[in-house]
């Protein structure tokens, strides 16, 4: 898997609450830090959430440092879908979406994200060791997926608390 191949990962769970509740949460851009290991939160520049509303996000990785990026919301359709593209909002560096599906008395949520196109936190990496670019992205992704498990699961945890 390379790069350029804008590679992807998505992870769904079923959550027992109203779509309205599940939709709060999902939009909220501070909660996913309490469950992610890797992002530490978030605040908007522009008055939020809404479409092209800007905010800027914290992350810190061992192996990377800590760092600030400034996301712009591409997908805002309450309560099914809301999106956002990293650094620029045409040529992003990554796209993160949730999306909810309601079915009969629950919500099928989904959280994705897509790396690229746009130059990112792995392109130095790539540079410099073109030939292991699939263990980089494949363990990146990795990453990503363990994060968006644990922050759908936290996201549940919740939702089904206040239903």
């Amino acid at each position: 898997m390379r790069y350029a191949d804008g590679p992807t990962v998505e992870v769904e769970v079923l959550v027992q609450a109203p779509v309205e509740k599940v939709w709060a949460l999902v939009t909220d851009i501070e909660l996913p830090a309490k469950f992610s290991s890797e992002f530490e939160g978030a605040t908007w520049v522009d008055e939020g959430p809404r479409l092209s509303a800007r905010f800027v996000g914290r992350n810190s990785h061992p192996a990377a440092g800590t760092w600030e990026t400034t996301s712009y919301v591409v997908r805002y359709d309450p309560p099914r879908a809301f999106g956002w593209n990293v650094n620029d909002p045409d040529h992003p560096s990554a796209s993160w979406w949730f999306d909810l599906e309601p079915e009969e008395d629950q919500i099928r949520l989904r959280y994705g994200a897509r790396l690229g196109p746009g130059p990112s936190g792995l392109t130095p990496a790539i540079t410099a060791m073109p030939d292991k670019e699939e263990r980089i992205v494949a363990r990146r992704l990795e990453e990503h997926e363990r994060n968006m498990r644990a922050t759908l699961a936290g996201i549940k945890a919740l939702a089904e608390e206040r239903a």
